[in-house]
């Protein structure tokens, strides 16, 4: 089934969860008001579905190859990269001062959501240099920026990220590789790196790659770990590709899915050392690379949505073609089509509302980092920065866990078919299972959300989060349309759920934080369901307002049909995941008896 991008819906979602329509009055918004936003996203709809879209299963089928030390991506990849530039997609949000358009991140949210959606492995290297971009806007030097901004923010040089090395994954602190003082100024990186992303690959005259390594007199730990730019070939004074830096590719991975990205083993320094150039400060390297991996954590909640919204499509295709059985309320003779069945209806639906709901989040948290950086008011951009640090984990963690759950109820759609090649159904499930790994992996995002993010101002931030999701059931409470069904009063019983959760972790972040490190994740959890449910409820009361307007558009029946199941039938689990966070500490922490067996 060929995959078709919702662009009504997700104009219709940043509405109502980015507030794209109040930002155009209040001046948030301006530069893609008068139609440019639904133009863009239109334009890039028609990218992903005729240009991304017919490679998806190709780069599955064959996939990139490595031989020695040479990377081929598979057939077709390379002209579509070309494409991708000349359609100036990787320059949406860059700085206007080096070429780009200076859009904001909303927009981008709504074209990863397309694009990744038609073919995530391809999508995997521009969204690494989308997040690139901003480091070195953020971070870099002047002369850093002169050559390497322009080519980046084209997508003529595309960019990596490299962390990870085979004794340092998500915890940096044994990071190894080694960067050298030279006396012109610049460094000599040396060392090995694994699992990145488009390291070496057959798309682009150069690569730029972002590379964490460690200075000889650095401190113990990360705060002696520094940043460095060191291209695949070094820079010639006209700005053209000049002779070949010191590094290479050794390999690449044989992985689960995502067979068309290259993932690919780097070493460093063969012939005495790669040359670097420092980004920022000596010594302060991961604050500036955070600013590339929390770029990366929304873009990877938006893959979550993606891969949800195209194996949804797939599934529902399949659904209302294959028959099966007869529906107990079958008028006529022969089988039904599967999707008359009520449990094949409940997993369509639950596929749909769980997109939605992370959609609405990844939205929300889009919005929310344009207000952060476009509010005119200093307090407003401080607010919306303290808030959008809130929702960056669950935008990433809850987003990504939505991606595989609805993947495999698009297999289970499918039945044994579903478990063969030759359907598609099993690709997103493959591919979707690295997305809740890379860029933290959601342990480490409930980690940083209860430890670092609920505390922030003493829990005010999370306060004011509770009281903008209870405004909302609120408002859903004084509308008396039928078809909202009991969605106010399970939405309250859910935030209800979440209030004491989060009462429960803030009493537990001094000497008790085990307690609250065991809980973790099902809080994330919990919060993730409370915050989608409340946005799609928002969406409801939108839905309902443009009806009374006098609106015809069917969708907006759905909507709220999508709201009102996600709120019946997904969001009740909220009470027992209460229940774990504050009662199951101690099954948790006592494991080691049980495991120890």
């Amino acid at each position: 089934m060929a995959y078709r991008a919702p662009v009504a819906d997700m104009i219709f979602m940043m509405n109502a969860a980015a507030g794209l329509q109040s930002g155009f009055e209040d001046g948030t918004y301006t530069d893609i008001a008068d139609g440019l936003a639904e133009a863009t996203l239109n334009e890039a709809a028609k990218f992903a579905e005729t240009v991304l879209a017919p490679l998806h299963r190709t780069g599955d089928r064959i996939g990139a190859t490595w031989k020695d030390g040479v990377v081929t991506t598979a057939p077709g990849w390379p002209d579509a990269y070309r494409q991708f530039i000349e359609g100036g997609w990787q320059s949406v949000t860059g700085g206007p001062d080096h070429g780009g358009m200076g859009l904001p991140q909303v927009l981008l949210a709504g074209c990863l959501d397309m694009w990744s959606a038609a073919n995530m492995a391809f999508m995997l290297g521009p969204v690494l240099t989308f997040g690139a971009i901003d480091a070195l806007e953020a971070h870099a030097s002047d002369a850093i920026k002169q050559i390497y901004l322009g080519k980046m923010i084209s997508g003529v040089w595309p960019a990596t990220m490299n962390l990870t090395e085979p004794s340092a994954g998500s915890d940096l602190n044994p990071l190894r590789t080694k960067a050298e003082r030279a006396v012109d100024g610049t460094y000599r990186i040396s060392g090995q790196k694994i699992f990145i992303t488009y390291g070496e690959h057959d798309m682009a005259e150069n690569i730029v790659h972002l590379v964490l390594a460690r200075l000889p007199d650095a401190p113990a730990g990360t705060k002696g770990i520094s940043l460095f730019v060191v291209p695949k070939f070094l820079v010639n004074a006209d700005g053209s590709p000049g002779a070949r830096n010191d590094v290479r590719c050794a390999g690449i991975e044989h992985k689960l899915g995502i067979h068309g990205s290259p993932t690919c083993i780097m070493v460093y320094g063969d012939n005495g050392g790669a040359t670097g150039y420092l980004v920022g400060e000596e010594n302060k390297g991961l604050a500036c690379m955070f600013t590339m991996m929390n770029d990366a954590r929304l873009a990877t909640g938006l893959q979550g949505v993606a891969i949800g919204e195209a194996a949804y499509q797939h599934a529902l295709a399949y659904a209302g073609d294959r028959r099966q059985g007869r529906a107990a309320d079958a008028q006529g003779p022969g089988m039904s089509a599967i999707i008359a069945h009520p449990d094949v209806k409940r997993m369509l639906m639950t596929m749909k509302a769980l997109t939605q709901s992370a959609r609405a989040v990844c939205y929300l948290t889009a919005g929310v980092i344009d207000r952060s950086r476009r509010a005119k008011d200093p307090a407003a951009r401080k607010a919306a920065s303290e808030r959008a640090g809130l929702l960056t984990p669950i935008a990433k963690a809850y987003s990504s866990d939505i991606g595989n759950e609805v993947a495999s109820l698009g297999v289970q759609v499918h039945g044994g078919m579903g478990f063969i090649e030759e359907t598609g159904a099993a690709q997103f499930m493959r591919d979707a299972r690295i997305i809740p790994i890379y860029e933290g992996t959601n342990g480490i995002q409930a980690i940083d959300l209860v430890t670092r993010k609920l505390p922030t101002a003493g829990g005010a931030v999370m306060k004011a989060e509770i009281a903008d999701m209870r405004a909302t059931i609120e408002d859903l409470r004084a509308t008396n349309d039928p078809a909202f069904g009991a969605m106010a009063p399970r939405l309250s019983e859910a935030l209800d759920s979440f209030e004491h959760a989060t009462d429960f972790m803030l009493g537990k972040l001094g000497a008790e934080i085990q307690d609250a490190l065991a809980g973790a994740t099902p809080y994330l959890r919990l919060f993730g369901l409370v915050r989608g449910g409340a946005t799609l409820g928002a969406a409801a009361l939108a839905a309902h307002r443009a009806r009374g307007a006098g609106e015809t558009d069917p969708a907006h029946a759905g909507r709220i049909a999508t709201a009102r199941f996600f709120a019946e039938n997904v969001v009740v689990s909220a009470g027992g995941l209460e229940t774990t966070i504050v009662g199951a500490a101690d099954s948790v922490l006592s494991a080691d008896l049980a495991l120890a067996c």
